[in-house]
């Protein structure tokens, strides 16, 4: 009896040390797993799937990807705090304000591997001279979209948009850089003006497009536009390239009159939690390989000259996506205006969609 009761009093031992060692296992993997996870915050649709994949599988990194709308989102989330992104994906503008606030983590350039892929063209840019915060991720421009079947003539400026050929028959991005921006370029001024003469004058000239504007939109773009249902839009460059991806009868073109360069860099935002993974990351995304298959994926401009490389002759020597330098030296970087200017861009944009109602 005392024998047996010893036996069932071992296997109870057993039991109760699997129980406990299979808890502890199984704790240790999960408190791993959550350490090794990055939190990246980028913009919809802006990275290739299965690079996430490809990323985790090589380093064993799990992946967070959370997504915003806008920089103005994006920089509201960070700015109150309490948030987890150990990767951000801003725009030149948000970039120099984000800096200026304290919000970033300035980097550590012994942890890069790669950087020297990157285009001279696109580092030190005004916005993070040095690029002591942001490493380059997909560059761009804003033009213009048009449907060959739909037009009797190719616009080729943002002054052509007011010729009354284009009646009822214009998409602009909803965006109050933009369209007041391509307002002030279609007259000779600088998408950054600080003239409230010449911001006047552009909102006025503006009200004047009212009667070519079919419908001020934001991504439902694409659909109209592949459909057929406009002949011109004001959009950006990666996402007409998915529109001509859809359509052959769509074209782009960048106004020779200026227009927005802009840049989308990756950052490390000061409250991150995995700053080694964030660099793993970071280098990642630096390999040419990669930065090439994102690039065929998104169908924005790689930064990444090596990357470029690897593109079909079709893309990368295309002046719409990669404009020669005559234009490049026409187009503008959005500068980050402060809070009164950037308020007054606002009013006055909604100024001019309210006149349109």
């Amino acid at each position: 009896m005392h024998k047996l009761s010893a036996f069932f009093g071992g296997i109870l031992a057993i039991c109760v040390l699997l129980f406990w060692g299979l808890w502890f296992m199984q704790n240790k993997s999960q408190k791993q797993s959550g350490d090794q996870t990055l939190v990246i915050y980028n913009w919809g649709n802006y990275i290739d799937p299965s690079l996430l994949k490809k990323f985790t599988k090589e380093t064993g990194i799990a992946v967070d990807y959370q997504t915003f709308d806008s920089n103005e989102a994006m920089y509201t989330k960070i700015n109150q705090g309490g948030t987890t992104y150990d990767l951000a994906v801003p725009s030149d503008y948000m970039i120099d304000k984000m800096k200026r606030e304290n919000l970033l983590l300035k980097l550590d350039k012994s942890q890069i591997k790669g950087f020297d892929a990157i285009s001279d063209t696109f580092k030190n840019l005004s916005f993070d001279p040095n690029n002591d915060y942001s490493i380059p991720y997909f560059w761009g421009t804003l033009g213009i979209v048009y449907n060959d079947q739909l037009v009797r003539e190719v616009p080729k400026e943002w002054s052509d948009l007011w010729k009354p050929t284009y009646r009822d028959n214009i998409l602009l991005y909803d965006g109050a850089r933009e369209v007041l921006g391509l307002s002030l370029n279609s007259l000779g001024y600088n998408v950054n003006s600080k003239n409230m003469a010449q911001l006047k004058e552009a909102t006025q000239h503006l009200e004047a497009l009212t009667p070519n504007i079919k419908a001020i939109v934001g991504d439902e773009m694409k659909n109209y536009m592949i459909n057929g249902e406009a002949a011109v839009g004001v959009t950006f460059s990666g996402e007409a390239s998915e529109m001509l991806d859809n359509n052959s009868h769509l074209h782009y073109v960048v106004p020779s009159q200026g227009s927005n360069l802009w840049f989308d860099n990756l950052v490390i935002p000061k409250t991150a939690k995995h700053i080694k993974e964030a660099y793993r990351f970071i280098n990642f995304m630096l390999e040419p390989e990669n930065a090439a298959q994102n690039a065929s994926y998104i169908g924005y401009a790689t930064p990444n000259a090596k990357a470029k490389a690897l593109l079909p002759d079709a893309v990368k020597n295309d002046p719409a996506f990669y404009p020669n330098q005559a234009t490049m030296s026409r187009l503008q970087v959005y500068q980050n205006l402060g809070l009164k200017w950037l308020g007054i861009y606002n009013d006055l944009y909604l100024q001019f969609k309210m006149y349109r109602k």
